[in-house]
């Protein structure tokens, strides 16, 4: 709660709204939401779901209003509205795009150029006090980022309509900030005025909220079973690691050669740890998996995310994943609103933030695993370790992982703290 409040209303316009993360974040942070742009009509059912009242705006997709909404559609003037919040899409960005040899386009994407170029018609039109904008690391890093874009369509901007807005971003891990889950994001902030963003303190950094005190109070409707080849091998794995353990660095049967696999490749969480990065599209194999030897709930996905334990998910179990994978962490977006409404209009917050998950007095200890089951005994046997970047069977791949650090850090064995990278195919 602030016990001082600005005397004009925080009023703020949301592109890509997704299932309502950024813009419940927000709200928490005392912005009131005048309208939101979402082109997935499945993330608008979810989020009519949960926030019936939520103005969601006809013109759906965000070129469409960049070409036929003004100020006054949504009872403003220029210059009125504080923040155009966005989290713009992060495919062609993200990790996972740089194993398809098409969709690792970032800028080179079409569409998401025509995304970005619509976001930035769209705060010339309305002239907010802020631009805050989530995405993954590689939308201000490497050769496909939007940095380029922003930077010169913010010029243009000034030049034509004598603002000063000023580009400020970070990669920050939101696990810092006392969400549950090892996820790094970038943020990028440009201020009308023309000042430096004052970031947010780090303020989890040293005790995390840990994937128990997350999941413990959540029940779902029904819990997801393994699937795929090796599911019957989850049980054997101990809680916080991976397939590694079933390598010659690990303490179970060498199953699989050292790095050949995905890091998430039979992840399972650990109880005292944050998770590891949620994602949208997992395959059988895929973790994080819940210690309980099976996939997440799209309930647990939620509240790993930092949603309340109150949301709901249109669509198949499929399609509730992927809406909660792609999610702006919602207690994230409520720390940024509130540094930027410290910064821009001299509001005081007392307390932790609304959305605050709780640290659990004592956590549970791991529980005990499984033999391995007679069907992968057969695997046992020496297994080659990957060669090292760039001499696997596939070192266009390998290089350009191994260029890169992996979102999924922080490994509970110290020894292992480097090995968070996907080198084989």
């Amino acid at each position: 709660m602030s016990d001082g409040r600005s005397l004009e209303p925080l009023r703020c316009l949301s592109a890509f709204s997704g299932v309502g993360g950024l813009d419940l974040g927000l709200e928490r942070a005392g912005f009131e939401a005048i309208g939101g742009i979402e082109n997935d009509a499945t993330a608008r059912r979810s989020l009519a779901l949960n926030r019936p009242r939520f103005p969601q705006l006809p013109l759906h997709d965000v070129n469409d209003a960049a070409r036929g909404l003004q100020p006054s559609g949504v009872g403003i003037d220029a210059r009125e509205l504080a923040l155009l919040a966005a989290a713009s899409p992060c495919q062609p960005f993200s990790k996972a795009a740089q194993w398809s040899r098409t969709s690792a386009l970032g800028m080179r994407d079409e569409g998401t150029r025509r995304c970005l170029e619509g976001l930035m018609t769209l705060l010339e039109r309305f002239l907010p006090r802020a631009l805050p904008i989530e995405n993954v690391p590689g939308f201000v890093k490497g050769e496909r980022s939007a940095l380029s874009l922003v930077r010169e369509r913010l010029a243009a901007v000034n030049d034509r309509c004598e603002t000063r807005y000023r580009l400020s971003h970070r990669v920050l891990n939101v696990a810092d900030y006392g969400i549950p889950q090892r996820r790094r994001r970038a943020i990028v902030v440009a201020l009308r005025d023309g000042a430096d963003f004052t970031w947010p303190a780090a303020t989890h950094r040293n005790r995390p909220v840990r994937a128990w005190d997350a999941l413990r109070s959540v029940r779902s409707a029904t819990a997801p079973t393994p699937s795929g080849r090796f599911a019957n091998l989850l049980a054997s794995v101990p809680e916080g690691e991976n397939y590694q353990y079933f390598t010659e660095r690990g303490d179970g049967p060498d199953l699989f050669g050292y790095r050949r696999r995905f890091w998430s490749f039979l992840l399972k969480l650990a109880k005292d740890e944050p998770a590891w990065t949620v994602p949208a599209s997992p395959g059988p194999a895929t973790g994080p998996f819940h210690w309980e030897s099976r996939p997440l709930a799209p309930e647990e996905v939620l509240r790993l995310q930092s949603f309340p334990r109150s949301w709901r998910l249109d669509g198949g179990y499929r399609e509730q994943i992927r809406q909660a994978g792609n999610a702006t962490p919602p207690l994230l977006a409520e720390i940024l609103g509130r540094a930027l409404a410290v910064q821009l209009f001299g509001v005081r917050f007392q307390g932790q933030p609304t959305l605050a998950i709780r640290r659990a007095a004592r956590v549970p200890p791991p529980a005990p695993v499984s033999p391995v089951a007679s069907e992968y005994l057969s695997l046992a046997g020496r297994h080659d370790p990957h060669p090292g970047p760039g001499r696997g069977p596939s070192p266009r791949r390998a290089t350009t992982v191994a260029s890169n650090k992996s979102d999924h850090q922080g490994h509970r064995r110290p020894e292992r703290a480097g090995e968070a990278r996907a080198l084989g195919a």
